[in-house]
């Protein structure tokens, strides 16, 4: 059978944890079949009984990645989210996964470096999720860096990345550039680079596998928990001061250790707690503001960096999902980043240095599917350009005030890894624990039992032999990797959960299932725009909201006006994406 051939298990999970059901599921009769643990929301008070080593505040990449290491390395974890996984800062970046070329010109030269490293740990751990991006750099009269630079900056680029699986960079000519970029403006272009880095188009998904790799160890996963206060007196930390945002019921979690990685929030929750803030607000975000186009006739399938002719900042023209993404802008924020959306101005940015660039794109206002904005949670910072604010991330020690408490100020998607090491090591050293950090090798979920390269033609023979269009396979690779086999092994079992739900993406009913049963999908925001990723689609799967909430409705005992206010509920969350929202 096909599934003989290609299968490989690696290290399959079969140690029993606590507190969740499983499901195991198998390609073959004649193989071993791999367990894996539902990921179930704690709530709160099912929490107020045990005293953690750690509690992390966060569920975005840097939060989950913590509390999997730490899990890992056998402390008691519980991670406190006050919305869903992934649904801050993390769901609104560029989506790259790059080494940071930029940070050369600043003398980050450490900060390039581990970002190389940690983006060649992606390309290894997650092939579902990371692949490598070629990207353009074309090189313009007048601009800031000619070629001398460049290719100096380039070269400097190839030599931290030593070890790296990527090519390495090579200079174009003028009609080479033209060449992968028709319609790019003639005038002034004199010559270009390319180099690799990576892309991850599902950031979000990244986000889930981490923290469902950290529930299969042990830690406890509390989204919509809102912290309302951090318990401590002069000698340490207690807890956390938890409210349910489901039930409104209030609860307190204890915990040796507390990691405050809320991101731009990371103020809100020291807020209070004065012995522990300092004189100045930690973060002092800025916002990343991205437009959606679709594809235009000549687009190129690879990434263009180029610089700003108007501000001389760094622009990315992404391919991205079937369209192309614009982005980012560097704005300093004032106000909530959970309302952060992209400016009129911001949009008119984008689209102006992109057509100036391209004129052959003839980019309007008209042509936007959507826009989004993000803010960074980088360090305080009111004077200068943002450009020059630091990207490495802080650790903020609290102690001597508050022992066992820290704050992490900034970080990025692609040195999570390396940024949970760092704030576990620190964590072990004050419980007195001798750890081990084992992230450096370790797979994601979804890159796990069956090689990335066989999976799409395993996953065509089990859509055909379930009488389903083999067509899903591609997409569901590359959202889930290996766990679409669990998928699919959940459409065996049921008629009703082979029923395709067509839309920009044609989806199964499993996928539902299998984020609300497995992932801790709760809302139908959940399951479109953070579980399926089928939301981020042109239409931002309208034709699928209702047909995702009846589903979602059975499986979680809706009634008639849960189900309506779930799908007003999407419908609000869906504004920040317009244009004139």
């Amino acid at each position: 059978m096909v599934a003989s051939v290609v299968l490989r298990i690696v290290n399959p999970i079969r140690a029993e944890f606590p507190g969740g059901d499983w499901y195991a599921f198998g390609y073959d009769e004649e193989l071993p079949r791999p367990a894996y643990k539902r990921m179930k929301r704690a709530a709160p008070t099912t929490l107020s009984d045990d005293v953690f080593d750690l509690a992390v505040i966060g569920g975005g990449i840097n939060g989950v990645a913590i509390a999997r290491d730490a899990a890992l390395r056998g402390l008691s974890v519980v991670l406190v989210e006050r919305d869903d996984l992934a649904s801050g800062t993390s769901a609104w970046s560029s989506r790259m996964i790059h080494g940071g070329l930029r940070y050369l010109e600043h003398g980050e030269i450490g900060l390039v470096r581990e970002s190389l490293q940690e983006r060649e740990r992606l390309l290894r751990s997650a092939p579902h999720l990371v692949t490598p991006l070629p990207t353009l750099l074309p090189i313009c009269k007048g601009a800031r860096r000619g070629p001398y630079l460049i290719r100096t900056g380039m070269a400097m680029y190839d030599a931290l990345s030593y070890g790296k699986s990527v090519p390495s960079h090579h200079m174009l000519s003028v009609a080479d550039v033209q060449d992968q970029v028709p319609g790019i403006r003639a005038d002034g272009l004199r010559a270009g680079a390319q180099y690799y880095d990576a892309q991850v188009t599902w950031a979000e998904r990244l986000v889930v596998e981490l923290a469902e790799s950290a529930a299969r160890s042990g830690a406890r996963i509390a989204t919509r928990s809102r912290v309302m206060g951090l318990q401590f007196d002069d000698n340490a930390v207690h807890g956390l001061d938890v409210r349910d945002e489901l039930t409104g019921d209030s609860t307190r979690i204890r915990a040796r250790q507390i990691v405050n990685v809320a991101g731009p929030w990371v103020d809100d929750v020291l807020r209070g707690l004065d012995a522990a803030r300092p004189e100045q607000r930690l973060i002092g975000g800025t916002r990343g503001s991205h437009v959606i186009v679709p594809r235009w006739p000549g687009a190129p399938q690879s990434a263009i960096y180029f610089e700003s002719e108007r501000d001389g900042r760094p622009i990315l023209i992404i391919p991205w999902n079937g369209m192309m993404l614009l982005g980012s802008t560097d704005e300093r924020h004032i106000g909530d980043p959970g309302r952060a959306v992209a400016t009129r101005a911001e949009i008119d940015y984008l689209l102006e240095e992109t057509n100036r660039l391209i004129p052959a794109a003839r980019l309007r206002t008209e042509d936007i599917l959507y826009t989004y904005a993000g803010v960074r949670p980088l360090p305080r910072s009111d004077a200068g350009e943002t450009g020059e604010i630091t990207r490495r991330h802080i650790i903020h020690n609290h102690a001597p005030e508050v022992p066992g408490l820290r704050s992490v100020v900034g970080g990025k998607l692609t040195t999570h890894r390396s940024l949970a090491e760092e704030v576990v090591d620190a964590v072990s050293k004050d419980l007195d624990r001798r750890t081990q950090c084992t992230t450096g090798q370790l797979p994601l979920p979804g890159a796990e039992g069956v090689a990335f390269s066989a999976l799409n033609p395993l996953l065509v023979t089990r859509l055909e032999t379930l009488g389903l269009d083999p067509k899903l396979a591609s997409r569901m690779a590359d959202t889930y990797g290996s766990r679409a086999l669990a998928i699919l092994d959940l459409a065996a079992s049921s008629s009703e959960w082979r029923m395709v739900i067509d839309g920009d993406e044609p989806m199964l009913s499993a996928e539902i299932v299998f984020a609300v049963q497995h992932e801790a999908a709760l809302y139908v925001t959940d399951v479109l725009m953070r579980r399926t990723m089928v939301g981020f689609g042109p239409n931002l799967a309208r034709d699928q909201i209702e047909p995702v909430a009846d589903v979602m409705g059975r499986l979680l005992g809706w009634d008639g006006a849960m189900r309506e206010q779930m799908v007003a509920d999407h419908a609000r969350w869906l504004q920040r994406l317009q244009v004139d929202a």
